[in-house]
């Protein structure tokens, strides 16, 4: 059959798919674009000839937002299906490379199909070519090497059959996958070749699911047999895996509790007996305990990040030892673990029927749940609306209160970057497996609504809300209008607190003063001090098409949410939030954070921080 390299690619693409469990997924449901002459009569022929059937195209408006867009769907999607995404040579190309560090961080499949400069080099340099004075062969898609977990380039007709072929090998790999990088030479995208028709038969990608090794699972069983304060610590690896079923069996049986990574919250319902809440710098007070006592910690599907591990000060028994259940062996031997290497499903499984009749000691059991219950008590007090606070601005913890009054299982909640992550992982109550989406590998600004709409796109007829600051908003507000075109009707809630409120806190912690972090006019002294920027949030969403609503009050807002979730296009709330007092706010950090402070400095707050930063920092442990 003769086609060009791209008309070849996209009918490969479309006759691929995963199968997991007995249920088959296509892999690539559609593809994102934005064209220009790198990719505009290669890919994009292609795609118009391939027809919607085929391969169905999304127009897209920012490169870096489109790939967020794909990582949204993929992780909606349960890995096992996603979207590619095509871009020019030149700035479409670069701006690829936020979005597949993204991709890559939280090993969520995308196949990144960048335009490249000339393979047969008619003309050098061409428009948008980096020279590279001592080596011909780089173009500015190498920038996207790092970030990708595969990278190829296609420089003659003939290489798209390997290239293909592996690249779908690392999308579906459940330990490999990431952003997946084939960048095609514009000149070879349009350049026909005799295909053989195998190349486009449909082919099957089983995701497989390991079971464990005997003897790493019997070490395993010893190791909870022999810990009178074990700890379970599920990360996101027990999404991708669906083992959220085996997860609470384990817990139900042996009554060990569990905490969760931003990532791995949700797998346990709220209300669930054995769920003490979010763990490590964000986590809840209840789960800091557990971990600073417990003498056995099993790390289920978690990288171990420094969040999580409250930058190596959160577990500090004398004797504490882990076990590491993850596909991985990369995350399964850390912090010295017990590597459990293994599928989270079916680890979980055969670890509980290894433990039959083993059960943590009562006392411990009911003092967690205690705890626990106590945290909740805390929760209620953050989201707490009195009479008076009826017609004032709501906190931050009261819009989630609020939320939370609104929502059922079928909600999903998308967020990434701010002060956000912090009160939603100690504060929301996820009622389903996949309500809680914080993409906090990368904790990107600006991921928030474009992966509204990949969610969306996954989850059609479910309520979905991009939960945003104004500093997150205005990072990336651009695929409001790909909403309104393709009628997915996310709900964007913008909280605007006139400024990076994370940082700003975090800035103060550290001695830095916020400085830099408001969105004020410069007062005489050229700080930014003076009064807020009149910058029009609502009015900008309103004018990239989606219906606005405006609440001034705890009462609009509660109606606001309410009118948002039953509208049937793109619809934002926007509301101005105030600063809670100290008893009613959010509870602070339950653990510590490693943000390094000034070893010298004039200034009397860089001082004091540094004080604390060393006290906090001789708590560091190496796990050997």
């Amino acid at each position: 059959m003769r086609l060009t390299v791209a008309q070849a690619l996209v009918r490969f693409l479309a006759a691929q798919y995963t199968e997991r469990d007995g249920r088959r997924r296509r892999l690539v449901a559609a593809t994102w674009g934005i064209f220009g002459h790198g990719n505009v009569a290669g890919i994009g022929q292609a795609l118009l000839e391939s027809g919607p059937e085929a391969m169905p195209f999304l127009q897209g408006r920012n490169e870096q937002a489109m790939v967020h867009a794909a990582v949204g769907y993929a992780r909606q999607s349960g890995r096992l299906s996603t979207h590619a995404v095509t871009a020019s040579i030149g700035p479409g190309a670069t701006n690829l490379v936020t979005g597949a560090a993204l991709a890559t961080i939280n090993r969520i499949p995308v196949l990144l199909l960048p335009g490249d400069t000339f393979a047969t080099r008619p003309a050098d340099p061409v428009l948008q070519q980096l020279e590279v004075p001592h080596a011909g062969d780089v173009s500015v898609n190498d920038a996207l090497r790092p970030v990708s977990r595969h990278f190829d380039r296609v420089t003659r007709p003939e290489a798209l059959i390997p290239a293909a072929l592996q690249a779908v090998r690392v999308l579906t790999d459940p330990v490999q996958t990431g952003a997946v990088t084939l960048a095609l030479p514009q000149d070879v995208q349009a350049e026909a070749h005799d295909w053989p028709e195998e190349f486009f038969a449909d082919r099957v990608w089983g995701v497989r699911r390991p079971r464990p090794d005997r003897a790493e699972l019997a070490a395993a069983a010893d190791a909870v047999r022999g810990s009178a304060r074990p700890l379970i610590v599920a990360g996101g690896g027990i999404r991708h895996s669906e083992a959220q079923a085996s997860l609470a069996a384990l817990a139900e049986a042996t009554g060990i509790p569990v905490a969760v990574t931003q990532a791995g919250k949700g797998v346990l319902p709220y209300g669930h007996p054995a769920d003490v809440g979010g763990i490590g710098h964000t986590g809840t007070a209840t789960a800091a305990a557990l971990a600073r006592e417990a003498d056995l910690v099993l790390a289920a599907g978690t990288r171990l990040s420094d969040f999580t591990t409250a930058s190596a000060t959160l577990f500090q028994h004398p004797a504490v030892r882990f076990v590491g259940l993850n596909l991985d062996p990369y995350d399964a031997h850390k912090l010295a673990a017990r590597p459990l290497v293994a599928d989270a499903r079916e680890a979980l499984d055969e670890l509980r029927e290894a433990l039959a009749g083993h059960r943590v000691d009562t006392a411990y059991e009911t003092a967690y749940r205690r705890e626990a219950a106590r945290w909740e008590a805390r929760v209620d007090l953050a989201y707490a609306v009195s009479a008076p606070d009826e017609e004032l601005p709501p906190t931050q913890a009261q819009v989630l209160g609020l939320l939370d009054a609104l929502v059922d299982g079928s909600d999903i909640l998308v967020n990434a970057a701010g002060s956000l992550p912090g009160d939603l992982h100690k504060l929301w109550r996820a009622r389903s497996a996949d309500q809680y989406h914080l993409e906090y590998g990368y904790s990107c600004m600006g991921y928030e609504i474009p992966a509204a709409i990949g969610v969306a796109l996954a989850a059609p007829g479910r309520p979905v809300w991009a939960l945003v600051g104004d500093g997150t908003y205005l990072m990336n507000p651009t695929e409001i209008v790909t909403a309104v075109q393709e009628g997915v009707p996310i709900r964007v809630v913008v909280l605007d607190n006139h400024g990076y409120a994370s940082i700003g806190g975090l800035s103060g912690a550290v001695g830095a003063e916020g400085f830099g972090t408001a969105y004020r006019f410069r007062a005489p002294d050229g700080a930014y001090t003076g009064d807020p920027l009149p910058v029009d949030i609502a009015a900008n969403a309103a004018s990239l098409g989606m219906a606005v609503i405006r609440a001034r009050t705890v009462r609009d807002l509660r109606e606001a949410l309410a009118e948002a979730r039953s509208a049937t296009r793109p619809t934002c709330v926007y509301v101005q939030t105030r600063t809670p007092d100290t008893v009613s706010g959010p509870p602070p950090a339950q653990a510590w954070w490693d943000v390094p402070v000034a070893e010298t400095a004039t200034r009397k707050a860089a001082s004091q921080a540094r004080e604390e930063y060393d006290r906090q920092a001789a708590q560091r442990r190496r796990h050997l």
